[in-house]
């Protein structure tokens, strides 16, 4: 199995698959049919057993899935046995948001720098919000820091006009992974893992959902 034949929505479902195996398993179940996990998670049951057979064979016929199995599985496959360190470039409204709000991330991903060209006055901003100091860095660091801090990804949370500077930058460290959630379509060397989130586009899709649904 080579991962460029896995769909990339087959990834996004494996993630929602994990979030509901990890609740069944805290109110105490044990074993779940593919028909069960599918309803909870808006699909049916062929899509669930046809994302799981990419990566092998997991369930016992006429019995489900082992709940705890499946999930630690899944995190396998996803990486989520081990920790993703990431670094927030750019704390304005959305990048301070993230990175005061850390409960939007999974334990495995721990946030563990944060850099804007105006760092002391984005300090003392953030830090009126949380009452105890934060850290924040010049980009002109990013380069030392994501060595030193072993930084895995980057979330470009800057202006469009400065994203493919930011890019640039990060193409020179040890960075591999790329979260950009400006508008901007980057340009980044190969052997970066980039993905683009700009939650506008993400609005648009539902706008046009809604307003094809009404006619």
């Amino acid at each position: 199995m080579k991962f460029s034949k896995v769909p990339e929505a087959t990834i996004r479902r494996l993630s929602t698959y994990v979030h509901h195996l990890e609740v069944l398993e805290k109110n105490g179940e044990v074993v779940v049919s593919s028909a069960n996990l599918a309803r909870s998670c808006g699909v049916n049951a062929a899509q669930v057993r046809k994302d799981l057979a990419y990566f092998g064979e997991f369930g016992i016929r006429g019995v489900g899935y082992y709940i705890k199995d499946l999930a630690d599985n899944i995190k396998t496959i996803l990486g989520l046995n081990r920790e993703w360190r990431v670094a927030i470039i750019g704390i304005g409204n959305l990048g301070a948001s993230l990175l005061l709000y850390k409960e939007f991330f999974k334990n495995n991903y721990k946030i563990v720098a944060a850099f804007d060209l105006n760092p002391a006055e984005v300090a003392g901003r953030v830090s009126e919000r949380t009452g105890k100091p934060v850290e924040i860095l010049h980009p002109d660091r990013l380069k030392e820091v994501a060595k030193d801090r072993r930084i895995d990804i980057a979330m470009i949370t800057t202006p469009a006009s400065e994203a493919q500077k930011v890019a640039d930058l990060i193409a020179q460290t040890t960075i591999r992974g790329v979260l950009n959630f400006t508008p901007a379509q980057i340009q980044m060397p190969k052997g970066f893992e980039v993905k683009n989130y700009f939650f506008t586009a993400v609005l648009d899709n539902v706008a046009y959902l809604l307003r094809w649904k009404r006619r």
